[in-house]
C-alpha cells in the first residue's frame, strides 16, 4: 500500500455570480477526480465610506453579513449535498489580491468569467484577468451561459 500524499489543493473564488456557482461546481468536480480537497474563498472589502465622524462601517457586522452570504452561496450550489473535501474561507480584502495569493501552492486556481461584451479584451473580467496574469498556478476561467452550464 502506498503512502498518501498531500491533497491537491484547487482554490475557487466565490462571489455570488453565476459565473463564480459554475466555477465552484468545475472545480468540485475536478478535484473529485484528483482527489484533491476545494479551498472555497469568498473576499469582501471593507467599504471604504467615511463620514465626518469616521468610518460609517462595522467591520465585525460585515464579516458576518460576508460568512452568512457565503454558506447561503454553497447552500444554493449544493443543493444536493456538500462535496467532502470541501474547505470554506471568508477572507477581507480585494479579490483578485486574496485569490492570487491562495494560488501559492495550489494546483490549480479556478474563476469565474463574466465577460460583458464582444471585444477580446472584454471576455473576462477584471478579477479573472488579473488571477490568470498574476496566479502562482494555472488558473481555468469558466464562462457561465445563460442556460445555465459552464463553457
Amino acid at each position: 500500500m502506498q503512502p498518501s500524499g498531500p491533497r491537491s489543493r484547487v482554490v475557487v473564488g466565490v462571489d455570488g455570480s453565476p459565473s463564480s456557482y459554475a466555477a465552484l461546481r468545475w472545480a468540485a468536480g475536478y478535484a473529485r477526480l484528483v482527489d484533491g480537497v476545494v479551498e472555497a474563498i469568498h473576499a469582501w472589502e471593507t467599504p471604504s465610506v467615511v463620514g465626518w465622524t469616521g468610518p460609517a462601517i462595522d467591520p465585525e457586522f460585515d464579516l458576518q453579513q460576508g460568512r452568512e452570504r457565503f454558506a447561503e452561496e454553497l447552500r444554493e450550489v449544493f443543493a444536493a449535498g456538500r462535496p467532502a473535501h470541501l474547505e470554506e474561507h471568508v477572507v477581507e480584502g480585494d479579490p483578485s489580491e486574496v485569490l492570487i495569493r491562495a494560488s501559492e501552492g495550489a494546483e490549480l486556481l479556478v474563476v469565474g468569467g463574466r465577460g460583458r461584451g464582444g471585444f477580446a479584451r472584454a471576455m473576462l473580467g477584471s478579477v479573472s484577468q488579473r488571477c490568470a496574469q498574476h496566479a502562482a498556478c494555472p488558473v481555468v476561467v469558466v464562462r457561465h451561459d445563460h442556460d445555465g452550464h459552464a463553457r
